[in-house]
């Protein structure tokens, strides 16, 4: 299963995020389990930042296993559908075109997307996949013990808390 990845994921790792580091690095690593993890050259752009040059930010994108994916053109025209679609709802220029490139990618190079901004990737992309590290930490609590390519369809919690992830 190829899943790309998405910023905020990789940011938490990097950066050691107190609150969603751990949720974040038990998910790549389970995504990493179940084969391929891809971030498109947006993903690469961001989290370069993070370090002091373009050779620690590659090394670290390769021993974590997170193999840089060109965007295809299929890719950047249907992100610009998505871009036109949320415009045309009133949406603000404030919203950053890369998100909406992420998303492209993941639909149409992926199987499914790691991210933590889960809403905006159902929004605009209704196919997608989308696996967030707090829905594989709430999938374990209720005691689903396989893969995250397995997860059900269904709730696994009184809240619903997996459902809408995975339909």
């Amino acid at each position: 299963m190829i899943t790309a990845i998405d910023t905020s994921v990789l940011l938490d790792v990097f950066a050691a995020d107190r609150t969603f580091g751990p949720a974040s690095r038990a998910a790549l690593a389970s995504c990493l389990a179940e084969g391929a993890v891809i971030a498109c050259e947006i993903v690469w752009v961001e989290v370069a930042g993070l370090f002091p040059s373009s050779a620690a930010a590659e090394e670290a994108m390769d021993t974590l296993g997170a193999e840089y994916s060109p965007m295809e053109q299929s890719a950047a025209l249907r992100a610009g559908e998505a871009w036109k679609a949320y415009r045309r709802q009133g949406g603000a220029r404030q919203r950053v075109v890369a998100g909406f490139l992420i998303g492209a990618h993941a639909l149409t190079q992926a199987e499914r997307l790691l991210t933590r901004d889960r809403g905006f990737h159902r929004a605009y992309f209704a196919e997608l996949l989308v696996v967030t590290p707090l829905s594989v930490r709430a999938a374990r609590r209720a005691g689903f013990a396989g893969t995250l390519s397995e997860f059900p369809a269904r709730p696994l919690s009184p809240r619903g808390v997996i459902a809408h992830q995975f339909q």
